[in-house]
């Protein structure tokens, strides 16, 4: 049977959709062009009736049996809708149950963006007061006092209900009583999660800075060098590895790994991969067009061109976050010299170039797309790598042959001394072994992570 409301056809109301999907975008904050929306209290009130349109008009479907064709119909025509590369993947789940709860679904739009500025703060409050205060008047003859007494009552229980129970547990899906709920009460439900979530994000940053800043220093601890050196210093140590070819003694090799802990877990990082995550969960195709509009290219600003740079590494990783920290959490000192770990990368570099079959699901991943706009960007200028951090290139490379294989080149030329746009030390000059220098790092960084690159690469590390 399909559709049959008799007074509104389906196209027609897909059509009324899509435009509160427009209102949807902007209340998250920002245009189309990535500029801030600005909102001021009409058009918020504008915003606010159209999501209790939505409201009244879902819940009279969905409360009638002879309705629920058209039901099934509008949720197979909202799936078709949010399946389009194109469409906002932050409304994915927009669905007939979510424009149910159209006003708190808004609710959550306006007042969860970040930053929370203070004139948008005001205009949201000023447009939900002003609506309560109008809904009132019929029925209230001291309009004022009765909103006051009802805020007072709301304002208890949301307290109440948010120290009892964490962000996520807070339930967001609205029963079917709650279509009478008013204005300000949908609104104070999300400023109570809202003010819940942002004080569990700063106790996390605080815990991150005192676990990062612990790791940065570690490294750099008087028991950690004695302890080297008595063993250094052991008869039972052979004379070879005190001479000029020595491994790579554990103060160094802490302070690498301490170096790359600290990146990951610095807050900047961090953020920059959260947005990375949102930003590639996007079809290729509406996250290149992203990034066209950026109009990056070498003649851009360095600084741009460089975050660019480190935001797609952070992308291609991003799903193996987890796999990449516990990796550097649980590593244990390995004895091995940078010369012996420069040529076990330069032998696997063919190891992986022989898998034709790996490279072409390579491709058709995401992670893969991702390097293959790097890839582009780059533009053979191999060297725009090194402005970025040693274990960044080093976890995220050897994911694709092609760049992996560049990089090392120019690491080779680096090791053997040999002309370049770009010299990191002057080991060679100098007539030193590379032991303590940034190039010694980035070799070390590769071996790190990739003679365990079934487990990195894959994200196939424990729980």
């Amino acid at each position: 049977m399909g559709w049959n409301h008799p007074d509104i056809s389906l196209e027609e109301t897909m059509k009324l959709i899509e435009g509160f999907v427009d209102i949807l975008v902007l209340a998250s904050g920002y245009q189309s062009s990535g500029l801030l929306a600005h909102w001021d209290s009409d058009n918020i009130k504008r915003a606010f009736q159209w999501a209790l349109f939505f409201e009244n008009v879902f819940r009279r479907l969905s409360s009638l049996d002879v309705y629920q064709e058209s039901i099934q119909e509008l949720d197979a025509a909202l799936s078709e809708m949010t399946s389009h590369p194109s469409f906002p993947q932050g409304l994915a789940d927009l669905s007939s149950v979510t424009l149910r709860r159209a006003r708190s679904f808004l609710s959550e739009h306006l007042l969860h963006n970040f930053p929370l500025r203070d004139l948008h703060l005001r205009a949201v409050i000023t447009a939900i007061v002003e609506m309560d205060l109008s809904d009132l008047s019929q029925p209230e003859h001291d309009c004022l006092n009765a909103y006051l007494n009802n805020l007072t009552l709301q304002s208890r229980i949301c307290m109440r209900d948010t120290s009892t129970s964490s962000p996520d547990l807070t339930p967001t899906v609205q029963t079917e009583k709650s279509g009478t709920d008013n204005f300000t009460k949908i609104a104070l439900h999300e400023l109570f999660r809202r003010q819940s979530s942002v004080s569990c994000v700063s106790v996390i940053e605080e815990g991150l800075d005192v676990l990062s800043n612990a790791m940065r220093h570690s490294s750099r601890t008087d028991s950690v060098s004695s302890l080297f050196r008595e063993q250094m210093n052991h008869e039972t140590v052979p004379a070879l590895l005190r001479s000029a070819d020595a491994l790579v003694d554990v103060v160094t090799w802490n302070r690498w790994k301490s170096r790359a802990l600290s990146y990951f877990l610095d807050k900047r990082t961090i953020r920059m991969v959260s947005g990375a995550s949102l930003i590639f969960s996007d079809a290729n195709a509406q996250w290149q067009k992203l990034f066209g509009q950026l109009h990056i290219s070498e003649k851009s600003s360095k600084n741009d061109l460089h975050e660019a740079i480190e935001l797609l590494l952070l992308g291609s990783i991003a799903s193996r976050w987890n796999c990449i920290i516990e990796h550097l959490m649980s590593a244990s000192y390995d004895s091995v010299t940078i010369s012996k770990q420069y040529h076990v990368l330069a032998n696997s570099v063919f190891e992986i170039s022989q898998s034709s079959h790996q490279i072409e699901e390579i491709k058709k991943s995401k992670e893969g797309g991702i390097l293959d706009y790097l890839m582009g960007l780059l533009g053979g200028q191999i060297h725009l790598l090194w402005k970025s951090s040693p274990a960044l290139a080093a976890v995220s490379l050897p994911f694709w042959p092609t760049l992996f294989r560049l990089y090392l080149s120019e690491i080779e030329i680096q090791f053997k001394g040999k002309p370049s746009m770009i010299r990191c030390c002057s080991c060679i000059q100098d007539t030193n072994e590379h032991k303590d220098c940034e190039l010694a790092e980035r070799i070390w960084c590769l071996y790190f992570f990739h003679v365990c690159r079934s487990q990195i690469i894959n994200g196939a590390c424990g729980a």
